[in-house]
């Protein structure tokens, strides 16, 4: 809204004031209505620090998405140390079960110490003032335990590793990060027990209508990614829709060049090294 500040001068001091009270109050409610609706909004306004890269955006978009149900099945393959985890496992549930203080979320990842961590992370975002500013959504006084918390409203969250015991827990929310430890990835009869664990496990304990969403790096194109997008050509089963990001795009630039250069990307070592995940993707961009 558009403010003639001549007219505005031309006010009684009183009625001035009156004027510009509830224009500030107006811009304030709708600055958080902004970031309760949007993903990027709320990860900027938690985290002031945020670097943003266009493939932020587009994620954020699905997430996005993810809220109002418009999307219920989402891949995300992106390589290490560009806020995979940051995004999924700590900034969407805290957003999520703040949008709906009822949601029952169910975390994963390789192992349940890191899925725990991720629990403290989310945690500690929804006791911050930050969080309180935009969001009514608070945890039962009596949820300690970083993995297994409450909210007030009902809503619950639970961390578990892959092969953990997940019975008697239901979702709304499913997040699964990075499934595969990087020595699993290896190991093509790890991959196939983590694959079983995910069907009999946490995919039985979808409520209807249900979201799930996986962000993980690949390492073998026999991943939790490649066995989901192959078992969709079955009937009835999860199609998903998949966003992929490569360290260094086709054109030789960085897919995060705000934070990353060619050159750094280079150095970044793990047990495969960014260079050869980034080819492993261009030459299977889809299995």
């Amino acid at each position: 809204m558009a403010i003639d500040l001549e007219k505005i001068k031309k006010l009684p001091p009183d009625i001035k004031k009156d004027f510009m009270r509830m224009y500030l109050r107006l811009a304030e409610k709708k600055k958080i209505l902004k970031i309760r609706e949007d993903f990027l909004s709320f990860t900027k306004h938690i985290w002031p620090e945020f670097i943003e890269g266009g493939h932020h955006r587009i994620i954020a978009k699905k997430f996005n998405d993810l809220a109002t149900g418009k999307l219920k099945r989402l891949i995300v393959n992106m390589p290490p140390r560009h806020t995979k985890s940051e995004f999924a496992s700590s900034l969407l549930p805290a957003w999520m079960i703040g949008r709906n203080s009822k949601l029952k979320i169910i975390q994963t990842t390789h192992t349940g110490e890191l899925a725990i961590r991720f629990g403290r992370k989310a945690k500690t975002l929804m006791d911050s003032p930050e969080y309180k500013e935009v969001f009514e959504t608070r945890l039962r006084e009596d949820s300690q335990a970083a993995g297994r918390w409450e909210t007030a409203q009902g809503g619950e969250y639970f961390a578990a590793g892959v092969g953990g015991a997940i019975t008697g827990r239901g979702a709304d929310l499913l997040i699964i990060d990075d499934p595969h430890s990087e020595q699993d990835a290896m190991n093509l009869t790890a991959l196939e027990k983590a694959y079983e664990w995910y069907t009999s496990g946490p995919r039985q304990r979808l409520q209807p209508g249900g979201s799930i969403v996986c962000v993980m790096t690949r390492w073998n194109v026999k991943d939790l990614t490649g066995m989901l997008l192959n078992h969709q050509k079955e009937a009835k089963s999860d199609q998903w829709e998949l966003v992929e990001f490569p360290a260094i795009m086709p054109s030789g630039k960085p897919v995060w060049p705000e934070y990353w250069n060619f050159k750094e990307l280079e150095t970044v070592k793990a047990s495969i090294s960014v260079s050869k995940w980034n080819a492993q993707w261009m030459q299977n961009p889809t299995s």
